[in-house]
This record gives C-alpha cells, structure tokens and sequence, in this order.
C-alpha cells in the first residue's frame, strides 16, 4: 500500500503544481492581453487628441487672418463711408485746440 499511496501523493503534488503552473500563466496572459488594451485605448485617446489639437491651430490661424482683416484701414474707411455716410471733414470744419 505505501507504493500505492506514494504513488497517488506524488500524482497529486504534480497535479496541484501543473493548476498552480496554469493559474500563474493564465493570469500573466490576462495582464497582457488588459495591458495591451489599456495601451491601445491610450493610443486612440492620443490620435483624438492630436487631432483636436490640430483642428484647433487651424482655427486659430484662420481666427488671425479674420483679425487682420476686420481691423484693416482700408475696411474700417469703407464701412465709415459707406454704411454710415461719413466723410473727411471740410478745412473749415476742423478746429485745432490748443
């Protein structure tokens, strides 16, 4: 009996080391496989972001050309003269202060 029951002790320390064995490569594949998602989210989660970032600067080169554009001279002159009727006053109607 004491070859039988070696024989079944040692069938079991290996049977509980291969389901040790399993759970340990089981658990670093998940890990792997939750840190390859978690990466992969990250890189959508950067290209969105770099993408925003880049709609933004082209917003804000087209903000600096409307910029210069509503506050040019030549605009602001037309719109005085145009739209509100207004003109360069006559020699007579300027008064210099002293």
């Amino acid at each position: 009996m004491s070859a039988k029951h070696s024989k079944k002790e040692r069938l079991e320390i290996k049977f509980s080391t291969v389901i040790i064995v399993s759970l340990v490569l089981m658990a670093t594949a998940l890990i792997y496989v939750w840190s390859h998602l978690h990466f992969t989210k990250l890189n959508y989660l950067i290209a969105e972001e770099i993408s925003i970032r880049d709609n933004l600067i082209e917003e804000n080169k087209r903000l600096k050309i409307e910029y210069a554009t509503l506050r040019s001279p030549q605009r602001i002159e037309a719109i005085a003269r145009d739209k509100l009727g207004m003109h360069y006053p006559e020699r007579e109607q300027v008064i210099f202060i002293k």
